[in-house]
């Protein structure tokens, strides 16, 4: 799919709706008695600042005509005290909202990363994990500030303008209009220039995610970029994404600008017609006195940077809502994979294993399987070999349920004799009674003993040493200074391949399976390795069933049944001796494979 590439922009599925900022108001509705505080700290701190202006025109038209000594000291005194009293409401109302915001960041993020848990595959298959990583990390940083301070603040500076606006009438209302004047056309500009902002700010999300995409991408494949020596190619194609992100965050910070500018020329022109009319139209002092002129200069200030500040924080809400709309979009991401209504609890299995029927296809219109029927015993053991891209590990992957059936079903059957369908019961009951090693043998940061116990939190050390120990990891793991309690770095990286699979196979058998699936288990463990890990594998398959897909085919030739997948199902099935006696499709991948190992 397109949105699978570094290059290519993501769209939006659906186009922004008012209901985002209400679904955002849960968030902020869980500290609403913090955030009225916080308000009210702001409030009283803002009006005790109103103020000032008035001290200064009490102080030049009474005070100092008066020579009245006693009263500038008193208003000195009461100056400082305002300016005291604003600063010990601004500070506690910033820690309230710092602990709000960081509330805020946790909230949004534990329930985005809760559902990107439940996500099935298909999601993680078309894209990449820097664009889902920059919406978790840097999007929700972000979108939190307007979320917490951001509302604060534009319910704050709404009430500055109301309260400045009754103390300029109630000082010179003539005046207060002049002020007031600009106010129409300054909100012309905002609705002029809406649209515009939000596709900017668009634009510049997506050249931001593209980035994170290819950073991501090329930190995890550093080891095969130098290999091919391909640094020069890499730094050209990231220098290319941080001009596109440059330039589209340029764009939409000239056109975010425009609000600003428009705001502050305005500041201006409005300050320099008050200081005309209260010289010249409204008779140069005659009708007003100088201290009111001086206490509405400072209102103009004082009016229009409440309202310059409006306008940053609707920048600020226009950049955030492109922001919100990915946050929210992957929040609505269906899972498709997932318990249905009315599931019911798995019970105790058998191991046996029914596909009728089954069809399958990851992309519309391309089956990768079709009608497939397979009946496994409970205890037996199966494989799975044919060519790339046939079908084995799709095979797995149902059986699990991490894709959803096209057509057919999957029915495991229980121990009191009923058979069950793998899509009519919960995902945790289904998941718990298999054992999966899949290719990829991810290992996380943290202790040995917690990657073996990572399926199962209540085994005890001796149970983990003994999962080891059958699989033959406790050999080097004993070897290490701090045993198994030796730290692994991030997908166990100081650890070989060879050593990530056996840790990854103790880790599959401590679950203690009904069903043990192994999708090329052994690809990278060296041959006299893997002949120990095969009497391991031996005695964990008697009395369970397995399912196992094997690049190597000399391991499964003891195997009860061999299947050859190929042609969307199954092309060929019987013993290894059976199969090659066929001469058919087996027995070519077998002597071809012999063949190899022999040269």
């Amino acid at each position: 799919m397109a949105r699978n590439k570094f290059d290519v922009d993501e769209r939006l599925e659906s186009p922004f709706r008012w209901q985002h900022l209400k679904r955002a108001g849960k968030y902020i509705a869980r500290h609403k008695y913090k955030m009225v505080l916080a308000l009210l700290m702001s409030a009283m701190a803002s009006v005790a600042s109103l103020f000032i202006p008035k001290i200064t025109e009490w102080v030049v038209d009474e005070a100092v005509p008066a020579g009245d000594a006693a009263m500038i000291g008193r208003m000195a005194l009461l100056f400082v005290g305002v300016i005291m009293l604003s600063i010990v409401f601004t500070t506690v109302r910033s820690r309230i909202m710092a602990h709000v915001s960081q509330r805020i960041i946790h909230d949004i993020r534990s329930d985005l990363f809760a559902h990107l848990q439940k996500l099935p595959f298909s999601y993680y298959d078309s894209r990449p994990a820097g664009k889902i990583l920059v919406r978790v990390i840097n999007y929700v940083n972000s979108v939190s500030d307007i979320l917490s301070n951001g509302i604060i603040n534009m319910i704050l500076e709404i009430i500055n303008v109301m309260f400045i606006i009754v103390f300029m009438f109630t000082t010179e209302p003539t005046l207060a209009l002049v002020i007031v004047a600009g106010l129409p056309v300054f909100i012309g500009v905002i609705i002029l220039i809406k649209p515009r902002q939000r596709r900017a700010w668009q634009n510049q999300s997506n050249k931001n995610s593209n980035y994170n995409a290819y950073l991501a991408e090329s930190i995890d494949g550093v080891r095969l970029s130098q290999l091919f020596d391909r640094q020069e190619v890499n730094i050209g194609i990231m220098r290319r994404l941080a001009t596109a992100c440059r330039e589209a965050w340029l764009r939409a910070v000239y056109i975010s600008n425009t609000v600003w500018l428009t705001s502050e020329n305005m500041t201006q022109i409005v300050t320099a017609f008050l200081y005309i009319a209260g010289v010249w139209w409204l008779g140069g002092g005659k009708m007003v006195s100088f201290g009111v002129i001086l206490a509405m200069g400072q209102y103009v200030m004082r009016f229009w940077q409440p309202i310059t500040n409006l306008a940053n924080i609707y920048n600020s809400f226009i950049n955030n809502i492109a922001y919100l709309e990915r946050i929210f979009e992957t929040m609505d991401e269906p899972v498709t994979v997932d318990d249905a209504p009315g599931a019911g609890q798995l019970p105790e299995i058998t191991g046996e294993v029914d596909f009728e029927d089954v069809t399958f296809a990851y992309e519309e219109g391309v089956n990768v399987l079709e009608h497939m029927d397979l009946h496994v015993k409970a205890g037996e053991s199966i494989a799975l070999v044919g060519p790339t891209g046939a079908g084995k590990s799709t095979v797995i992957n149902l059986l699990c349920r991490f894709y959803n059936l096209n057509g057919g079903r999957i029915v495991l059957h229980g121990k009191d004799g009923s058979a069950y369908d793998i899509s009519r019961v919960t995902l945790h009951s289904l998941r718990t009674q298999l054992g999966i090693m899949l290719q990829d043998s991810f290992i996380f940061s943290g202790t040995l003993t917690d990657n073996i116990r990572y399926g199962r939190l209540d085994a005890t050390d001796a149970q983990v040493r003994e999962a080891a120990r059958r699989v033959r990891a406790d050999e080097f793991i004993s070897k290490l200074p701090d045993g198994y309690q030796t730290e692994v770095r991030e997908r166990g990286s100081n650890l070989s391949q060879g050593e990530r699979q056996l840790v990854a196979f103790a880790r599959t058998l401590l679950s203690d399976p009904a069903i043990l699936i192994l999708d090329e288990a052994t690809s990278s463990i060296d041959t006299q390795t893997e002949k120990l890990l095969q009497e391991g594998i031996s005695e964990m398959l008697r009395g369970r069933t397995s399912i196992i897909v094997a690049h190597r085919l000399s391991t499964i030739k003891n195997c009860d049944r061999i299947l050859y997948i190929s042609n969307k199902g199954i092309a060929e099935m019987g013993t290894h001796d059976e199969l090659m006696a066929k001469h058919g499709l087996y027995w070519q991948l077998y002597t071809a494979q012999a063949g190899e190992d022999a040269a």
